[in-house]
């Protein structure tokens, strides 16, 4: 899925790697879009109209994704992959030239494991599947009995339990090169971590920044302004997910966003004269504890 992944573990089995290798085996076959055979290529190749029994887990992150499209308004869409292919941060997609006048997520009907697309859009989990693959690997260790672990998967983390010298897993959110700003260091003890930025994957045309980041309302990269958001939650895909959509709706009807549903977030904006830190209310409790 073009990223690494890093897990450290306290007493580990000796075939525990093992075990992780095969829950992101697992992911990869399921809901990537680089891999031609996985569950989510074939789901786009399918022919318009017709249903598709999809993989239990599949299932369950497409619904997550649909669930986030509606509360986000559809700042974040799981269907959105013919967009993002069409402007050079995917595969090249067989399904997805439907326009943007259409949200691309109300093009996606469930019905029990089954789903179908009603018009030629695309799925694309890479604003979700790391957040999940993150929780999967965090089950797989607790039911191999280990307590205490700290998973990390492009960025998005999950902490549980404590470290072998009892500090709780203790980790930074990226601040954006350049932008000189407090760190923000948080102990992750069965809470997950997700973080979103412009400063990791885009391109330059000319001296305008064109984050990976699209904007399902407009079908082109956000605006420029955003340099990074994160997201604290008890599940890593929801803060995923959380963080894309703050991201797309930019600081002040994205921050809004995440006071109404008690996120812990933060955003740091770009401005001529450096980065300016904006933080809900949620968040700031959570620091002054």
């Amino acid at each position: 899925m073009g990223t690494t992944w890093s897990a450290r573990i306290v007493d580990p089995p000796a075939d525990c790697q093992t075990h992780v290798e095969a829950v992101l085996a697992a992911v990869i076959g399921e809901m990537s879009n680089w891999e031609a055979g996985s569950d989510i290529s074939r789901f786009n190749r399918s022919p318009i109209g017709q249903w598709t029994r999809l993989p239990p887990a599949m299932m369950g992150v497409l619904r997550a994704g649909l669930s986030m499209a509606r509360l986000s308004n559809g700042a974040f869409d799981p269907a959105i992959g013919g967009i993002v292919a069409r402007w050079g941060f995917g595969p090249a997609l067989a399904g997805g030239s439907a326009t943007a006048s259409v949200a691309p997520w109300t093009c996606i009907e469930l019905n029990g494991d089954r789903a179908r697309r009603t018009a030629d859009v695309a799925l694309d989990f890479s604003g979700i599947a790391k957040g999940y693959a993150v929780d999967a690997v965090a089950a797989c260790l607790r039911s191999l009995g280990l307590p205490n672990f700290l998973v990390e998967i492009g960025g998005e983390l999950r902490g549980e339990g404590v470290k072998p010298d009892i500090q709780p897993w203790w980790v930074d959110a990226e601040v954006p090169p350049g932008l000189h700003l407090p760190a923000l260091r948080v102990a992750l003890c069965g809470l997950s971590m997700a973080s979103s930025g412009d400063y990791r994957r885009y391109r330059m045309e000319g001296d305008r920044r064109l984050s990976h980041s699209i904007d399902p309302a407009t079908g082109a990269p956000i605006a420029e302004g955003v340099a990074a958001v994160t997201v604290l939650h008890a599940s890593a895909m929801l803060a995923d997910a959380w963080a894309t959509a703050i991201t797309v709706l930019g600081a002040d009807r994205g921050m809004a966003l995440a006071t109404r549903h008690n996120l812990a977030a933060r955003l740091i904006l770009r401005t001529e004269t450096g980065g300016q830190e904006y933080m809900t209310p949620t968040l700031a409790a959570m620091l002054a504890d």
